[in-house]
């Protein structure tokens, strides 16, 4: 059981992307946990980008504020993270990950979220 993220791709600086996140295999409902989008780039510690908790709040990070999204689609077990305005200090491998616990808003720190999936490229570059 694992999440997977899928939608990432190479764009230039200015361009947009949509990325997805859905849940595979048998998972119990995300619409009760808090969904996370946390990005790595090359050498970098893993960071987080935007959250979004059970009641729909959102929470971003500064150097992406104004230019990305988060949703979720609970029907479907979906978590999307658009992304607009992209420049090349957003190059990085992008994760979602689901909060450990129901009703809970764990903010950005990753050992209170648990099924990451192996993630999805993004690469803006002219």
């Amino acid at each position: 059981v694992r999440l997977v993220e899928s939608g990432g791709g190479s764009v230039q600086p200015g361009g947009s992307l949509r990325l997805s996140c859905a849940a595979s295999g048998y998972i119990s409902s995300l619409g009760s946990y808090c969904m996370g989008w946390f990005r790595q780039a090359p050498g970098k510690a893993r960071e987080g980008v935007a959250i979004v908790g059970n009641d729909g709040d959102t929470t971003y990070a500064d150097s992406v504020k104004g230019r990305f999204t988060i949703s979720r689609y609970n029907p479907k077990k979906i978590v999307y993270l658009d992304m607009a305005s992209l420049e090349p200090e957003d190059t990085a491998m992008y994760y979602c990950a689901r909060s450990t616990r129901p009703f809970f808003r764990p903010g950005f720190n990753q050992a209170l979220y648990e099924y990451w999936g192996q993630g999805t490229q993004v690469t803006v570059s002219s």
